[in-house]
């Protein structure tokens, strides 16, 4: 392999790369050039221990966004690593590494479910590249997070105007929504009647101040245990309200 030159920089900070691969000196090369482009290095010397890696992490929601394989591994092949995996469900994104590169062992390589194929010996400039082109396709393919805002049991999913509070999913009116969503983005400040109304309902909006009242009544009778003696929304006096 030859030398990279200057480093890239990459885009894919924090991204986690498993390297597979039973010869010591391309492992410690690939880690090393890898870690110094941002990313999060694992590694393996065989198919199997690789596959271990990888269910070792799942109880703990921890992902591997890319592996990068070599073919001739002991114990499980490579092949046959691809093969396991794909069956299993994973989609995470395959670099094959291998010696062979005769179109038949591509082609191979690539039916059983890797994503690329890099032939020994390759430059590392190359080999980073790849990786960055296929993490830059994983982002794209993946499904953005939907965002939501949590205050210890109520969770405010943003794009569905959704609450759960306690597991259970509850129904609140627009305005009820936007009060919750400042109450738990602003957790215990006191907000006053008049800037609720202004943040809420507008500057323009010419009601009386008691529907604040209303609208936080009715919260409370939907997010608290007991609405008599709140524990979120809270009554500061001659001040207004607070949240926590």
């Amino acid at each position: 392999m030859r030398s990279p030159g200057s480093p890239f920089t990459s885009n894919f900070d924090q991204a986690s790369i498993l390297v597979i691969d039973d010869e010591a000196i391309i492992l410690e090369s690939l880690t090393t050039a890898l870690t110094e482009e941002g990313y999060r290095v694992l590694t393996a010397r065989d198919g199997r221990q690789g596959l271990e890696i990888i269910q070792a992490l799942q109880p703990e929601n921890a992902t591997i966004d890319l592996i990068v394989l070599d073919l001739m591994l002991p114990r499980l092949s490579g092949i046959d690593f691809c093969r396991v995996l794909r069956q299993q469900g994973s989609t995470i994104p395959i670099l094959i590494l291998s010696a062979r590169g005769s179109e038949t062992d591509i082609v191979v390589g690539l039916e059983v479910g890797a994503d690329d194929y890099l032939t020994k010996p390759f430059g590392l400039r190359e080999l980073i590249a790849r990786c960055r082109a296929l993490l830059r396709r994983r982002s794209q393919e993946l499904p953005e997070a939907q965002p939501i805002l949590q205050y210890q049991d109520i969770i405010l999913y943003l794009q569905e105007y959704r609450v759960m509070v306690r597991g259970a999913e509850i129904n609140l009116s627009p305005k009820e929504f936007s009060l919750l969503e400042l109450f738990i983005n602003n957790p215990r400040r006191v907000f006053s009647r008049e800037q609720l109304l202004e943040q809420v309902w507008g500057m323009s909006y010419l009601g009386d101040s008691k529907t604040v009242d209303v609208h936080i009544r009715w919260l409370r009778e939907k997010l608290e245990r007991d609405p008599s003696a709140p524990q979120y929304i809270i009554t500061v006096r001659g001040f207004g309200y607070r949240f926590g």
